[in-house]
């Protein structure tokens, strides 16, 4: 645990009247950490504090240091599976045991949910921060890279059957929801993705694949953060989260979920997608290359516990627990 937990810290509830200063205080955490010359407008117009918080505001957690708001956190709950952050503290604050703070609170909310696997993602050259998740019981397992492409146009005849827009204005169905947790239990036991949906369709962030094969049956799923003012930013498309139904043919499905959120992409007006990949799934790691994505940055994903999850070689799946 945490070596110092000073006795005028407090950790609650985020509430919404602060968003504005945990977002200036994300910035400028990663900002200064990676020597940004203006950490304020680090992450540009990119928005994942907001976006947290409007997913699952009794999971965005703040701490207070004599009344002033000095860092925050966020759970993401998938069913089975879990990550937190991005977890962040003022620099003013920083060694003063916060981190560890917010990481015991956050820690409780996984347990109350039943997350059975948490992980997180971080600086893969950073001592600091590997040790520090390491006191709470996770382990740094597999690089994992988030990669890029530009938009890739083409032609209308090969342009891939996707089912974009279960929709920014249109909930899922119960059947849809049916389907959905369907294909990723196949993915991983109890892992279940719709309520991230939810929270794309309810803060209006982008758009939802759902695709299909021949006799209509689910064969991909993909949520997708499009321009400003979400996880993406502007120009971009960035898949949150993508599967393939595991099986025979998995990786043309994947391929053509792929080509299905570049189709929407291109509704949107994006002209790069950007995909995160977990390095335990070097079969879709590698699907990714050869569709002309290219690594923008690497992190270490870290687990608890110390296993594989489903970031295997037969996971076609993107995600990046940022």
């Amino acid at each position: 645990m945490s070596p110092e937990r000073p006795a005028s810290t407090v950790v609650r509830p985020l509430p919404e009247a602060d968003l504005a200063e945990a977002d200036r205080i994300c910035r400028v955490a990663f900002g200064t950490f990676l020597a940004s010359p203006d950490p304020e407008r680090f992450f540009g117009d990119v928005e994942v504090v907001r976006t947290r918080w409007g997913a699952r505001p009794e999971a965005a957690l703040a701490a207070y240091c004599s009344g002033r708001l000095a860092g925050s956190n966020f759970a993401t709950g998938w069913g089975s599976v879990g990550f937190l952050g991005p977890l962040t503290v003022a620099p003013e604050c920083w060694n003063r045991g916060i981190a560890g703070r917010l990481l015991d609170a956050t820690l409780e909310i996984f347990k109350a949910w039943g997350t059975t696997h948490i992980g997180l993602f971080t600086f893969a050259h950073s001592p600091k921060h590997v040790g520090l998740y390491q006191r709470f019981g996770f382990w740094p397992r597999s690089l994992t890279a988030v990669m890029s492409r530009p938009l890739v146009t083409a032609a209308p005849e090969t342009a891939p059957r996707a089912r974009p827009g279960t929709g920014v204005a249109a909930p899922l169905s119960a059947g849809m929801r049916a389907e959905i947790r369907g294909l990723t239990d196949a993915v991983h036991p109890g892992l279940d993705v719709t309520a991230e949906i939810d929270a794309v369709i309810r803060q209006r962030l982008g758009d939802v694949v759902m695709l299909r094969g021949d006799r209509g049956d689910l064969e991909g799923v993909a949520v997708c953060h499009i321009g400003a003012g979400t996880e993406a930013g502007g120009g971009t498309c960035y898949i949150k989260f993508g599967a393939a139904r595991p099986g025979p043919g998995v990786e043309s499905r994947f391929a053509r979920l792929v080509d299905a959120c570049n189709r929407v992409a291109a509704d949107w007006g994006a002209s790069v997608v950007t995909a995160g990949v977990n390095a335990g799934r070097e079969s879709a790691w590698r699907a990714l290359q050869t569709m002309g994505f290219r690594t923008s940055f690497l992190g270490v994903v870290m687990d608890r516990p110390n296993e594989a999850g489903y970031n295997t070689a037969r996971s076609y799946v993107i995600d990046d627990w940022r």
